[in-house]
């Protein structure tokens, strides 16, 4: 089994700025899409942003000019760069990849645990 490790959440006033990280916990073949959502309290889950794996990346318009998604792919990871930051940022960020263990697999999504980012105002 595997689990996808997020990192980088935390407390911050806004105008600030994050960087989230994410990456599987054990050695995979790779990974196609991997992405960023986030959940708000009375709220669904919505997407923030995703990168394929070549590159082409996808936000939401409300993050649009202030986060920028990337990842590594020798690494498997993908990091999440948030500046000027908002109170309404304030959310569980969960990461989310589309695994592939075998070179015959197409892939497999897993969703990681979650990491709380809050925005003071």
């Amino acid at each position: 089994q595997v689990q996808l490790v997020e990192s980088g959440g935390g407390l911050v006033q806004a105008g600030g700025s994050l960087r989230l990280s994410c990456a599987p916990s054990r050695s995979v073949f790779s990974i196609n899409a991997m992405g960023w959502y986030r959940q708000a309290p009375g709220n669904q889950r919505e997407l923030v942003a995703t990168i394929a794996s070549g590159g082409t990346t996808n936000y939401a318009e409300s993050v649009k000019g202030r986060f920028t998604i990337s990842r590594d792919n020798a690494k498997n990871t993908v990091y999440l760069q948030m500046n000027s930051l908002k109170p309404e940022d304030t959310a569980v960020y969960y990461c989310n990849a589309d695994i592939r263990f075998r070179i015959v697999d197409s892939g497999r999504n897993y969703w990681g645990q979650g990491t709380q980012v809050t925005v003071s105002s």
